[in-house]
């Protein structure tokens, strides 16, 4: 079993035009439109404006990629703050699942997560590596856990985050163009790879790679619509 379904990820009103554009009547892709920690810097009316037009459209499947990083710091705190939070509220004003990125900003994330009525917005915790916070108030909120190609370096240690995720809240993703899993490393990470991601997760769950990649598959869909039947 291969890849059958890719979801492009928006990170700028910029990037979410152009995996509009992208994904526009091609089956097998999916994309998301929003506004990455990183640039929150631009957010405002009209960024706004422009997210909830793209995902009028057919092919969007979900708000994001959004959320908090205090890693970088490539926008203040208090911008990305706003950003995440009017993208939440649109996520839950569409009824679509908002994409969220969390590093170095465990406190903050958890305390916004816990904000969230269960499923209101759905949420997805994308490339998960946070601590017991944001882990305890994901759970809180029935969000999906997406697990990325760290699982598969010798340096991680969320092993337990990982078989201890609900069989119903479990994603395997690539986070391409980074974070390539082994034997891939220092490549430019490909939708391909995401099987390599798959197995690990099996190994690591005590699971075939066939039941995995069918619940993950199942959760996909339950998460992000009937758009993930289009096949590539």
């Amino acid at each position: 079993m291969g890849v059958s379904h890719v979801v492009v990820i928006g990170e700028s009103l910029a990037g979410s035009e152009r995996a509009a554009a992208l994904t526009r009547g091609t089956s097998g892709l999916s994309a998301t439109a929003g506004v990455h920690p990183h640039e929150a810097r631009e957010w405002s009316d009209a960024a706004r404006d422009g997210v909830r037009a793209l995902l009028a459209a057919p092919e969007m499947v979900a708000v994001g990629e959004t959320g908090l990083d205090y890693h970088y710091m490539h926008s203040p705190r208090d911008m990305q703050r706003n950003a995440f939070e009017a993208q939440l509220e649109l996520a839950a004003d569409l009824d679509k699942p908002v994409i969220v990125h969390a590093r170095d900003a465990d406190a903050d994330m958890a305390a916004m997560l816990k904000s969230l009525r269960p499923g209101s917005p759905v949420v997805v915790l994308h490339s998960f590596s946070s601590g017991d916070a944001v882990w305890d108030a994901g759970m809180a909120i029935d969000a999906y856990f997406s697990f990325s190609g760290m699982i598969t370096f010798k340096s991680w240690g969320l092993t337990d985050r990982l078989s201890d995720c609900p069989t119903d809240r479990l994603l395997v993703e690539t986070d391409s163009p980074y974070l390539a899993p082994v034997p891939h490393r220092g490549r430019r990470n490909e939708p391909g790879f995401v099987r390599d991601v798959a197995e690990r997760a099996a190994a690591l769950r005590g699971e075939t790679l066939e039941s995995l990649l069918q619940r993950t598959t199942a959760n996909a869909r339950r998460c992000f619509g009937a758009r993930i039947d289009s096949l590539l």
